[in-house]
């Protein structure tokens, strides 16, 4: 099927907005509200690591960490691959599937003796996650014409973001309510959701799978595509030199993002361990964190729309430094409430913006665009490693997450730093004051 076909259809926009709605479920219920303040329920306060004692949080952090270190270094050659190819979709499927049994693995995780099964199978569903969006982000602009990116973009977060919570909201009324269900485990009720994590996954993304067109080989002979796979990344490396503000963008996106996902992973994990936040509250946070989101979404795209992505990115960034600010001194529950809802207020904004951003400022007359997202998709995850880690270090260093939050914090000022230098492509630049 032509792209020109597929441009702006109503029908396709959704079906690709729909794997939002499916993947979503991870970040929500895996990454984010629950397996977080699971992990560090389940496992001594120290776990013993190649002969050192690391505090459970801070090996769960480097968790994270090992997760996108492989994910970084097998997505870009993969997503070159596709490229080359024209065999996206299939590669999308692969990592739907890899992750969703990873999710429904994680029931087997009981306490420190299975710790270690936990491990595998999150490793397993973030590298599936992770792997998966590279291939589906690309497809934007092959469904959606330019002055429609960031209208479909937020679209695609709001759909996750809703349907997320319809899966978390069904998990907390039956953590509540759990002999409803003839539960007497107290635990089983989490171990329940990993699994309807893995099914709701794997059972909406077919509404995707269906939708989305299969196009045409870019080239006839697929021989060597392992090689070329590296060639599109380099290819992509070799473009960006002669785009400074393209790649000045990626700087600023590379540090905020580190604590964006930072705050995203971690989040549950610093409430549970040191406001002593009950799972059932952790749930609750995250809820009202998620409904924000929808309209966060489209507040921050409608004043990209009136002032500029720029504008509307900075003052996002702002707002983010001080999440991360009030976080490291608050000493009681309500207030970590009200933080939660500023973070979902820009968590949907920024991430939708993130994505619309970097596709303005592509040259759309360039072939081959999978393998800029490949190495936007490769600074993604290198951003994660970098934000996890470099939060697990300051909580050992100072033996406090307190240090760690603020530390997210400091990421937020340089990325401010760098985008303000930024010229948008195609964006007015009047629009920048």
């Amino acid at each position: 099927m032509e792209v020109s076909k597929t441009l702006n259809n109503k029908r396709i926009i959704n079906g690709w907005a729909f794997y939002d709605w499916a993947n979503s479920a991870y970040f929500l219920v895996i990454s984010t509200a629950i397996f977080p303040s699971y992990f560090i329920a389940n496992t001594t306060e120290y776990i013993k690591f190649f002969g050192y004692e690391i505090a459970n949080s801070a090996f769960y952090s480097f968790l994270v960490s090992i997760a996108y270190i492989i994910i970084a270094a097998t997505t870009p050659v993969l997503s070159g691959m596709a490229d080359y190819s024209g065999n996206r979709k299939n590669f999308l499927k692969a990592f739907t599937l890899f992750g969703s049994l990873g999710c429904i693995t994680l029931f087997w995780f009981l306490n420190e003796a299975t710790m270690w099964v936990g491990i595998i199978a999150f490793v397993v569903a973030t590298v599936g996650c992770a792997g998966s969006l590279v291939f589906y982000d690309s497809f934007l602009p092959d469904i959606a014409s330019e002055d429609q990116y960031d209208k479909v973009s937020a679209r695609g977060y709001s759909f996750g973001y809703i349907g997320s919570v319809i899966l978390l909201l069904f998990i907390l009324y039956m953590a509540m309510n759990p002999t409803f269900f003839g539960i007497s485990d107290e635990k089983l009720p989490y171990r329940i959701g990993f699994i309807l994590v893995g099914f709701w996954w794997i059972s909406f993304a077919q509404i995707t799978f269906r939708t989305l067109p299969q196009y045409r080989l870019k080239r006839k002979d697929t021989t060597g595509m392992f090689v070329n796979g590296f060639k599109e990344l380099r290819k992509a490396f070799d473009r960006l030199k002669h785009k400074p503000q393209t790649r000045r963008y990626l700087y600023a996106f590379f540090f905020y993002f580190s604590g964006v996902q930072t705050v995203v992973y971690l989040a549950s994990a610093f409430a549970s361990k040191v406001l002593g936040f009950e799972a059932t509250e952790l749930i609750i946070i995250i809820l009202i964190l998620q409904l924000i989101a929808v309209p966060g979404a489209y507040l921050f795209a409608h004043i990209a729309k009136l002032r500029s992505n720029k504008f509307s990115m900075l003052l996002m960034i702002t707002i983010w430094a001080g999440i991360c600010i009030a976080a490291s001194f608050v000493q009681d529950k309500v207030p970590f409430y009200f933080l939660a809802g500023l973070v979902g207020l820009v968590l949907g904004g920024i991430q939708s913006m993130s994505r619309s951003t970097y596709t303005k400022m592509l040259d759309k007359e360039e072939s081959d665009i999978t393998c800029y997202y490949s190495f936007y998709d490769f600074l993604y995850k290198l951003s994660v490693v970098f934000g996890t880690a470099l939060f697990a270090i300051l909580e050992i260093v100072f033996n406090d997450m307190r240090a760690s939050v603020m530390g997210l914090a400091v990421l937020f000022v340089i990325a401010f730093v760098i985008l303000a230098t930024v010229t948008i492509k195609r964006e007015p630049t009047k629009a920048y004051s």
